[in-house]
């Protein structure tokens, strides 16, 4: 990994400023999948809204109470997708706050038809993790303004990572959960992720010109429309990968693939890089580029159209 990105790694528990109305609180989950854990936005200077609350451990709960002092009060939750590292704890903060939580749905809630389809014939998630219990006291829908005292969010539907993903744009800073990262590319895992809808949420997100993007996970994004052109090409570049290895072995089922591209990859992270590489062979089912030669599933014999 990148010195530079590495370089981020703030003690968790503790609530930072980032700029005027704005705070950061790093959940203590570090892993593979997280970096140095969740990152959790507290936007306000009195009425408090918390973004991505986190994981569902109790030292994380105290330090986001503990960051509320004097008259300030947490009025909303919201909540960018329903992955473990980012929902569960909104149940236990909203009981001891009462503070309503927003979320475009629950676990189901914006998932595809062809990822309902895969899904309805036994493909489970992998990776991250879902918060099957997950369920928003009130419903937010594309283009939604949701506001307080001083600070007012756009939500933007922007699936792709999960179904129900949004992103909340604060004028020109946009916090974008897992759809867009700046310490590594976004997984996307069916049937929780789709790739199409990925490319086409990041393309959505690019027609906008930001200043900062606040993810998930890591450090501050400082030129974000620059990130949004890398991740749409990275994605572009592992396409044209899996085309020209399906076009020397004539036809391969997506771990195979995986393997011969991600060759450096970790043992432990093949998994996700099959679920990847799977990702990108249903999009490419779905444009007629690619087919399987039986049943579209995850271990299903793929060969170019």
């Amino acid at each position: 990994m990148d010195a530079e990105i590495l370089k981020f790694d703030p003690p968790a528990g503790v609530a930072q400023d980032l700029e005027l109305g704005l705070r950061r609180l790093l959940a203590p989950n570090p892993s593979p999948m997280t970096f140095r854990g969740t990152n959790t936005y507290l936007l306000g200077t009195k009425e408090i809204a918390v973004i991505d609350p986190g994981p569902d451990l109790d030292d994380h709960l105290d330090a986001i109470l503990a960051s509320i002092t004097g008259d300030q009060r947490i009025s909303h939750i919201l909540v960018t997708h329903a992955h473990v590292d980012h929902s569960p704890l909104s149940r236990k903060l909203a009981k001891a706050t009462g503070a309503p939580v927003l979320a475009f749905g629950d676990v189901l809630a914006g998932r595809s038809p062809v990822m309902a389809d895969l899904a309805a014939h036994g493909l489970a998630g992998g990776g991250e993790g879902v918060d099957a219990e997950f369920v928003p006291d009130q419903i937010v829908r594309e283009g939604e303004i949701i506001s307080a005292d001083g600070w007012e969010v756009e939500a933007i539907h922007t699936p792709g990572h999960f179904g129900n993903h949004l992103a909340f744009a604060w004028g020109d800073a946009c916090f974008t959960g897992d759809l867009v990262m700046g310490w590594a590319s976004s997984l996307v895992s069916p049937p929780d992720g789709d790739l199409t809808d990925f490319m086409t949420s990041c393309r959505r997100l690019n027609q906008r010109k930001w200043r900062v993007f606040h993810a998930g996970h890591g450090a501050p994004i400082e030129a974000p429309n620059d990130r949004l052109d890398w991740l749409i090409a990275h994605r572009e570049g592992r396409e044209r990968e899996i085309l020209e290895t399906l076009g020397k072995t004539g036809a391969a089922r997506a771990y195979d693939l995986a393997c011969q591209i991600y060759t450096e990859t970790p043992t432990a992270l093949m998994g996700a890089a099959t679920r990847n590489v799977f990702a990108h062979l249903v999009d490419l089912t779905g444009r007629g580029i690619v087919r399987p030669q039986q049943t579209l599933e995850s271990e299903a014999i793929f060969e170019l159209t």
